[in-house]
């Protein structure tokens, strides 16, 4: 699907998020040295990329969803960071048992912002509103 240039760095920061949700899907809990080192992983990729990826989105790219009138898919967007927040902050307590949750919630949330909550932007939003969600267009 082609994106809309406004639109190209959050889809692009979609596909690393989408390999971690896989490997925490695949990681076999077994191998608990592995499993910690992969928990730690997730844990500082969650800061350093995925909390920026979310503030970016909150703080305007759903704001101007909301003016536009679409509030649901802003509810949806909101109540599924919470939740990733919450599993990164589990498996940050060390809770193994999470990290399967935690790569199939990533996966879903990212399927839906490519697949709604972008094209939804997209058609909603003028090309000036959407130029501000990125420093570099």
């Amino acid at each position: 699907m082609k994106r809309c240039a406004a639109l190209i760095q959050l889809s692009r920061e979609h596909h690393p998020a989408l390999v971690l949700a896989n490997r925490a899907q695949r990681m076999h809990l077994e191998n608990s040295e592995a499993v910690l080192r992969f928990m730690m992983q997730v844990v500082e990729t969650f800061a350093r990329e995925l909390e920026p990826h979310f503030q970016i989105e909150e703080t305007k790219l759903l704001p101007a969803l909301t003016s536009a009138g679409e509030t649901e898919l802003v509810k949806r967007t909101l109540t599924e960071h919470e939740d990733l927040r919450e599993l990164a902050n589990q498996l940050k307590a060390g809770n193994a048992a999470c990290l399967r949750r935690f790569g199939e919630a990533l996966e879903k949330h990212v399927r839906f912002e490519e697949r709604e909550l972008f094209a939804v932007a997209e058609s909603v939003l003028s090309l000036t509103t959407l130029k501000t969600l990125t420093p570099s267009i």
